[in-house]
C-alpha cells in the first residue's frame, strides 16, 4: 500500500513542480491535488481502521496524513483562489513533524533509507514554508526544481524499489542516497539562485 501512495505522490509531486516553475496553469495542477490528496487520506484510515494496536502502523498512518492535507489544502486553495499563508504554515508543522518522522525510521523502525527521505520532505516543505508563507517569492524557482528532484528521488524511485521487492534498509544504501540529495539540492541552488541570468540572455531580457 505504501509503494502505491509513494507512486502518486510521485506523479503530484511532478505536478506541482511543473506549476512552480511555470509550465503547468495553477488551477489544472490542483485537480491532481484533490486526486492524491484524498487518496492519501482514505489509504491511512484504511491503515488505522485495520491497525489495532500495532503501533507501528498507527505512527505510518500518521505521516501520510500530514501529506495527504497538504495536497487537499492546496487543491482547494488552488481551486478557490485562496491565500497561500495559511498552507504555507501548515507546511511549517509538516516540516517539523517529518524530523520526528525521520528520526523514529533512524532509531526505531531501523529503516535507514526512509529516514533520509522523510529529511529531505522535511526540507523541501520547509521551502515551501518560505514560499508559500512567508512570501519569499525569489526562491520559487529553486522550490520548484527541488520539488522535481524530490519527485523522482524519493518518491518515484523508492515506490518502484517496493513494488519491484528490491528496497533495501542497509545503512549502505542509506548514505549513498543521503550524499547523492545533498549534491543535488546544493547543486541546483547556484543554477537556480535569485538574480542569476541564464546562460545566453542578457540582464534585460
Amino acid at each position: 500500500m505504501a509503494s502505491v501512495g509513494l507512486l502518486y505522490v510521485g506523479a503530484v509531486l511532478f505536478v506541482n513542480a511543473l506549476m512552480m516553475l511555470g509550465r503547468v496553469e495553477a488551477r489544472s495542477a490542483a485537480i491532481m491535488n484533490l486526486f492524491v490528496g484524498g487518496m492519501q487520506v482514505v489509504l491511512p484510515t484504511l491503515l488505522l481502521v485495520a491497525a489495532g494496536d500495532d503501533t507501528t502502523a498507527v505512527t505510518a498512518a500518521a505521516g501520510i496524513y500530514l501529506f495527504g492535507f497538504t495536497y487537499l489544502y492546496v487543491g482547494i486553495g488552488l481551486l478557490a483562489g485562496l491565500d497561500t499563508t495559511g498552507v504555507g504554515w501548515f507546511s511549517l508543522f509538516v516540516s517539523v513533524a517529518a524530523i520526528v518522522f525521520a528520526g523514529v525510521n533512524f532509531f526505531d523502525v531501523r529503516d535507514h533509507p526512509f529516514g533520509v527521505i522523510w529529511l529531505c520532505w522535511s526540507f523541501l516543505w520547509f521551502l515551501f514554508f518560505l514560499v508559500l508563507g512567508l512570501k519569499r517569492d525569489e526562491l520559487t524557482r529553486y522550490t520548484g526544481w527541488v520539488t522535481l528532484a524530490n519527485a523522482a528521488g524519493t518518491t518515484t524511485l523508492p515506490a518502484f524499489l517496493l513494488l519491484t521487492d528490491t528496497y533495501t534498509t542497509s545503512t549502505v544504501f542509506a548514505v549513498a542516497f543521503a550524499v547523492c540529495a545533498l549534491v543535488v539540492f546544493a547543486g541546483l541552488w547556484p543554477l537556480t539562485r535569485p538574480g542569476r541570468t541564464p546562460s545566453g540572455a542578457s540582464p534585460a531580457g
